[in-house]
């Protein structure tokens, strides 16, 4: 019997270890900034639809806003764009995972076109803002805040605030709006290809991609990001932060969606307690929905928006 409970902790010591070795590994490579495989930078292409933005974008003249985080004294960058004509309609733009400011063109020169003002900031270890680790919109939900109020004190208080984001920035902006303190100048949200929460798509990719359980794996993986990063999968919720918004949000997302499965839009959609609209672009992948019919998407996302805009 002694040597039967000998070996049971054995065994169950180097399972112990792989998890945790398991857990450290897979913690790199969702939170630690850096080149990730799985993901391709973005190019602007001769046969790009939305070539046009882009390049409008690059070429723009842009001010250089800085501050520090809210938490961890980090220094963030962003851009500034003003509109053509002066207006006191601003955007906040919340960019996607290994994305960043960079990287807005398209969305940047819809929102102008649509005569916003443009704030687009780097999260917190993107593009040129200091940071090792990732925060999945969890950790950059409350820096957001601090560029609205930043925007507020710079360019005054009768600013109209939109949010708008896609992937992680779509759940960055939904985590957002569940905030307390969320400027009353903030008039609706527009969240493209959001996830429901971090334990749900870390869940789902590693079935997607590495054809994995969700136990042990991720409950070790979220543990150590509760250790390293501050925080733990399951409250970074934007159902949970939803649940706590009540003005207007327009949900996007594209109907072959296979990174952020088309199926997380409905629960999200249903967890807001304030005003919205749904748009399902038929036939677009992920984060592809703006390129898949901009004329459409612009129209859509300008209707919703004049709804709420003085």
């Amino acid at each position: 019997m002694k040597k039967l409970w000998k070996w049971l902790l054995i065994i169950i010591g180097v399972l112990l270890v792989i998890d945790i070795g398991a857990g450290m590994y897979f913690f790199h490579v969702a939170e630690v900034r850096g080149p990730k495989s799985f993901i391709s930078s973005e190019k602007t292409l001769k046969n790009d639809p939305l070539r046009k933005q882009k390049e409008w974008y690059q070429n723009v003249k842009k001010e250089q806003w800085t501050m520090t985080s809210a938490t961890g004294n980090l220094k963030l960058k962003a851009y500034y764009i003003p509109a053509e004509h002066q207006t006191n309609k601003t955007v906040v733009m919340a960019h996607g995972f290994l994305q960043s400011k960079e990287a807005e063109g398209a969305p940047a020169a819809m929102f102008h076109e649509l005569g916003y003002n443009v704030l687009a900031p780097d999260d917190r270890a993107h593009g040129e803002s200091e940071g090792k680790l990732i925060g999945y919109g969890w950790t950059d939900r409350r820096d957001y805040i601090k560029w609205m109020n930043k925007l507020l004190k710079t360019k005054g208080k009768n600013q109209q605030i939109v949010m708008y984001g896609v992937s992680m920035g779509g759940a960055t902006t939904m985590m957002v709006s569940g905030e307390a303190d969320v400027p009353k100048q903030v008039k609706a949200y527009v969240e493209d290809c959001g996830y429901t929460s971090v334990d749900d798509e870390i869940t789902y990719q590693a079935k997607s991609m590495y054809h994995l359980p969700k136990y042990p794996l991720v409950p070790t993986v979220s543990l150590i990001s509760k250790i390293r990063a501050g925080y733990d999968y399951s409250e970074a919720s934007a159902l949970k932060q939803l649940a706590k918004n009540k003005k207007p949000m327009l949900f996007i997302h594209g109907s072959n969606d296979t990174f952020v499965p088309t199926s997380m839009l409905e629960p999200l959609y249903n967890a807001t307690k304030g005003p919205k609209e749904k748009y399902v672009v038929k036939g677009a992948k992920h984060a592809e929905a703006m390129n898949t019919d901009y004329k459409k998407y612009k129209q859509t996302v300008e209707k919703f928006l004049d709804k709420y805009m003085d």
